[in-house]
Parts: C-alpha cells; sequence; structure tokens
C-alpha cells in the first residue's frame, strides 16, 4: 500500500468541491488545478493552480506535489493525463478510460463489445454518412457531438432527414453520433467504485429526470422492480471491470418501454445523480472514491433514509439567489450551494436533497417540487 499525503485534482467544479470536502476531512492535502480563479474546488482546496488544463508546465507541476492524481470530469484534456503517466505520475482513472469516454461512439462501441445493450447508432460526419444511418437506423433519433458535449450542449432532436442535415451544418464538421430515440419508462443510473483489487460496490439504482439535457432531479432508491435494478447494478460493475476504473463512476441507463436496459452514458468519476449520497449514506460517493484512489478499503452502501435530489440551476437574471429560509424551513431538506459568481441560465449553482421517510411517493415529489419553486434568483 502507498501512502498518500496530497491528492492533486484536474478540474476546479462543484465535484471536485464536494470531492475536496471529503478528502479534507479524511486528513489528505488536495491541490486542484482549472483555468478559473476562486473555482468552486479551489475555494476549499489547500491550494490551486491557476492554469489551463493542456498546460504541460503547470500539469507536471501537479505530478510533481501530488502523490495520485483525478480528474473531476472527463472533458479535460487527455493529452495532459497521458503526459503525466509517461512520466510516472499516478493518475486513476488512467488515459485508457478517458479515451473511451470521452467520445460517445467508443463508448458504444465498448459497451456492445462488452456485451451491453445499447440503442441503435452510427457516425456522422457527411451528408453521405448521415444518409446512411437515416436509413439503417430510422426516425426520431438524436444527433450529438462524439466528443465535447455535455448537459444537453451538442445534440439535436431530430424528426426528419430535413432536420437532421440543419443538426449537421450546425456542428460544423464536427463527428457525430446518429441514435435512435426509443420510448422511454425512465432513466436511470448506477454509481459505483471499484479499487485496483477489483473489488466493486454499488449505491441502488437512482431514477433521473432531465430537462433538455441537463438532470433537475435524482430519486433513490429508483422506483423499478428488483430485477430491473439488480441487472442495472451488474452492466455497471461490467463496466467498471472491463474499463479497468479504480475510483467512483457512474453509468446512466435508458429504461425502455419494453423492459430493455440500454447504456446511455459512462462518467468515470463521481455523478450529479450521486451527490444525494452525502447526506443519506456514511460513506458518500466522494469518500469512495477517495478510498480507492488511495488504496483504503470501500464500504458498502447503506442507505439511512430515501431521497429526491433537486438542482437549483442558473436562470441569467440575477446572481443572489433568495428564498433559502422558506426552503430550510423543512428539517427534511440539505441545502449545498457551491460558491460560483455568476448564475448563467442553465448553469448548475447548488442542489438540495430532501430526506424522505419511507419509499418516495408522488406525494414527496410534490413536495420537494414545492420546496423547490421557493427559490428564485434576483439581482
Amino acid at each position: 500500500m502507498r501512502t498518500v499525503e496530497t491528492i492533486g485534482v484536474i478540474g476546479g467544479g462543484q465535484l471536485g468541491r464536494m470531492f475536496t470536502l471529503d478528502a479534507k476531512r479524511m486528513g489528505y492535502h488536495v491541490i486542484t488545478l482549472d483555468p478559473q480563479e476562486h473555482s468552486p474546488c479551489g475555494q476549499v482546496a489547500d491550494e490551486q493552480i491557476l492554469a489551463a488544463y493542456g498546460d504541460l508546465d503547470a500539469i507536471e507541476e501537479l505530478g510533481r506535489r501530488s502523490d495520485v492524481i483525478t480528474y473531476e470530469f472527463e472533458n479535460i484534456d487527455i493529452e495532459s493525463v497521458r503526459h503525466l503517466e509517461s512520466l510516472g505520475y499516478r493518475v486513476t482513472p488512467a488515459s485508457s478510460v478517458l479515451h473511451v469516454t470521452q467520445n460517445r461512439l467508443r463508448e458504444k462501441q465498448f459497451a456492445r463489445g462488452a456485451g451491453l445493450a445499447t440503442t441503435e447508432f452510427g457516425r456522422v460526419q457527411t451528408v453521405e454518412d448521415l444518409a446512411s444511418a437515416a436509413e439503417r437506423i430510422g426516425f426520431p433519433a438524436i444527433l450529438k457531438t462524439a466528443q465535447g458535449g455535455y448537459d444537453g450542449k451538442g445534440q439535436w432532436n431530430v424528426a426528419s432527414l430535413e432536420q437532421a442535415k440543419a443538426a449537421v451544418e450546425s456542428a460544423g464538421g464536427a463527428e457525430l453520433i446518429f441514435e435512435r430515440m426509443v420510448p422511454l419508462a425512465c432513466e436511470l443510473s448506477v454509481i459505483s467504485t471499484r479499487n485496483a483489487n477489483d473489488e466493486i460496490v454499488a449505491y441502488p439504482v437512482a431514477e433521473n429526470a432531465h430537462d433538455r439535457g441537463i438532470l433537475t432531479m435524482t430519486i433513490a432508491p429508483a422506483r423499478v422492480d428488483p430485477r430491473t435494478a439488480q441487472t442495472a447494478r451488474e452492466m455497471a460493475a461490467v463496466v467498471g471491470r472491463r474499463l479497468g476504473i479504480v475510483g467512483t463512476y457512474c453509468v446512466e441507463f435508458f429504461l425502455s418501454t419494453g423492459g430493455d436496459l440500454l447504456v446511455n452514458e459512462i462518467a468515470p468519476r463521481p455523478h450529479n445523480s450521486g451527490h444525494y449520497t452525502i447526506d443519506v449514506t456514511p460513506c458518500s460517493q466522494y469518500e469512495q472514491h477517495v478510498r480507492a484512489i488511495c488504496e483504503l478499503p470501500p464500504s458498502e452502501p447503506r442507505m439511512l433514509a430515501d431521497a429526491i435530489m433537486m438542482n437549483i440551476l442558473g436562470d441569467g437574471t440575477g446572481d443572489r439567489l433568495e428564498g433559502i429560509p422558506e426552503l430550510l424551513r423543512d428539517p427534511s431538506i440539505v441545502l449545498h450551494l457551491y460558491g460560483k459568481r455568476h448564475a448563467v441560465a442553465r448553469r448548475k449553482m447548488g442542489h438540495f436533497t430532501m430526506l424522505v421517510d419511507g419509499p418516495v411517493d408522488d406525494a414527496a415529489i410534490a413536495r420537494a417540487k414545492a420546496a423547490h419553486a421557493t427559490l428564485h434568483w434576483a439581482a
């Protein structure tokens, strides 16, 4: 077992912030690298290196000063991770994991190769590619940039070849993936953690609601039958083992109206749909990540309450969040704000978790939505 005193984090967003808070509680020194001053992670880390993700001199400095390096989102410069690995620094998850998960086409091909079902898909970069994919897969469909998109960015819902051609033009020559749109019962996710000894633990399957590609609400555990939940956890374990992930990761699924579980996306780090674990489990997804990368034993997840997590998004009208006293009059609600200075429209500014006695039902969901409606932004 290697001794870890300092953890380096590439990325300064809210996931890094929540990871750092758990790492600091456990006694670790944390250095983050991010190009934004006073980043959410930088506000709570011991130090922040202010630099671009592709700045190899700064990346090397992070490597020299850290015992292990991780990242808090996958859209970083993979060459920086490869550079660190070439110098002998320990980065986890490895660049081989990023190579797959940074690209939606490779991700889908990996899932199929691992024997996991996905939607029908095809590669599109030219009008000829589009015609072939449209004929084989059909409409309605969704076109997504193969690389770099997140939170609904770089995605177009298309119902005809004309709409699809317009989307390809909007993409400006970027590599795209054409996916069949399937009738959905719901969207699910599994947060798992795997360590270097191939021990895997998984949280209960979560049920997610989105608005134009951005997660708005997570219900845990998901309101699905036990067989579906077990299958999703088993599929997530296959992903972790086949990719060789060391750390916390998330596998997102579509559950079709016909009962099919389809792998949608893989995130090789803690995930928005696992935020609730901070408040309703003894060991959050972030602590599990600390444990895995620092070679500590995992903790079998145990829920102390069911939960509803609601994201708080900016709306572009102001940077001051009002309604917090009204929200916190409900003793079952725990508020988390990320320290971002500007509430840009549809930017994730925080979340709250509502602890629920017994299984989540329609009344509990209505109560969470009513609580969320007390919040608003002001100049």
